[in-house]
């Protein structure tokens, strides 16, 4: 036998109770919700992805029990299932989380995590395959004010620049040994000598490495510049990781890695000139990490900077 329905508002809720220890709480939420949200591509339009969100308002009211929490949950459901992500927009999501509290509460803050999607093209063939970049966006309103920060990474090659110098020593004492009492020599023969395995005594080590940066933006611009971000970046560093690869694909990437040697030192100066050029970047936060294929341990740089407005 079913019970009838009660209605909502004969429920008990205890949340409207007076809090045993009064005090205000700087955030209260929920993390990790589930949600798809509508991110700009690379055409003018949009797609929907799967995100990760955390959101949260304060708790003002110090003999507030607790908040609304299942307003927040509602209206973040409804906050993006048909408008794509924007500053303007995430302004007034974080409005309304405000208000749906009816007093209690005078900010809010939200996280989102998704895993932005690029098409990259091959550096030599016609092909190309599209590359994961995870993405953290932030935004918090206090009194009015919002603050967007953002947070990206991508990864890239980095050649030892110490071990390209003492590759090439060991190389060039080779050909001085091997070719000692050629005279003359000719064009041809020093170019099949490089080109044969007698030709390369030392390689130098490089590895797969990783930039991440976190941006806060200003305000003046109503975009995301996810895309634009790791354009500037992966054209800084100049040896971004591949998708799709062919022998004339992989022979030019170890040309950009002789161009472009690397100590984490010098990565970091590379990002840091992107970053402080941008106009839509108030400051940033950079760490590169080159995961050595020669220690067991990784070299990291960090770098920050503050860009006049």
């Amino acid at each position: 036998m079913s019970t009838s329905p009660i209605s909502p508002s004969l429920l008990p809720d205890v949340a409207q109770d007076a809090a045993a220890l009064a005090r205000p709480l700087d955030w209260v939420g929920m993390d990790r919700i589930a949600l798809p949200v509508r991110i700009a591509d690379a055409d003018g339009g949009s797609i929907q992805v799967a995100a990760s969100v955390d959101v949260a308002v304060d708790l003002c009211d110090a003999g507030a029990r607790g908040i609304h929490m299942s307003r927040l949950y509602l209206r973040l459901q409804q906050a993006f299932a048909s408008e794509t992500i924007t500053p303007a927009g995430l302004r007034r999501v974080l409005q309304g989380f405000v208000e749906s509290q009816q007093g209690l509460s005078t900010g809010a803050r939200l996280t989102l995590r998704y895993d932005h999607l690029l098409q990259r093209a091959a550096l030599a063939s016609a092909h190309s395959g599209w590359k994961r970049y995870p993405v953290t966006i932030e935004a918090s309103l206090r009194e009015g004010h919002l603050r967007l920060a953002l947070s990206l990474s991508v990864e890239y090659s980095s050649t030892c620049p110490a071990s390209a110098a003492l590759s090439r020593q060991l190389n060039a004492a080779r050909f001085a040994d091997e070719f000692a009492a050629a005279r003359p020599l000719s064009t041809e023969v020093v170019r099949d000598w490089l080109a044969s395995e007698r030709g390369l005594a030392a390689t130098p080590h490089a590895q797969r490495s990783r930039a991440e940066v976190r941006v806060e933006l200003r305000q003046s611009f109503d975009e995301l510049p996810v895309a634009a971000l790791v354009d500037a970046l992966e054209a800084a560093l100049a040896t971004p990781v591949q998708t799709a690869v062919k022998r004339e694909d992989e022979q030019a990437f170890a040309e950009l890695n002789a161009a472009n040697l690397m100590f984490c030192e010098d990565a970091a100066r590379r990002v840091a000139a992107v970053l402080s050029a941008d106009p839509r970047v108030e400051r940033f936060d950079a760490r590169v990490a080159h995961f050595e294929s020669l220690h067991p341990h990784d070299a990291v740089a960090r770098v920050s900077g503050h860009n006049p407005g």
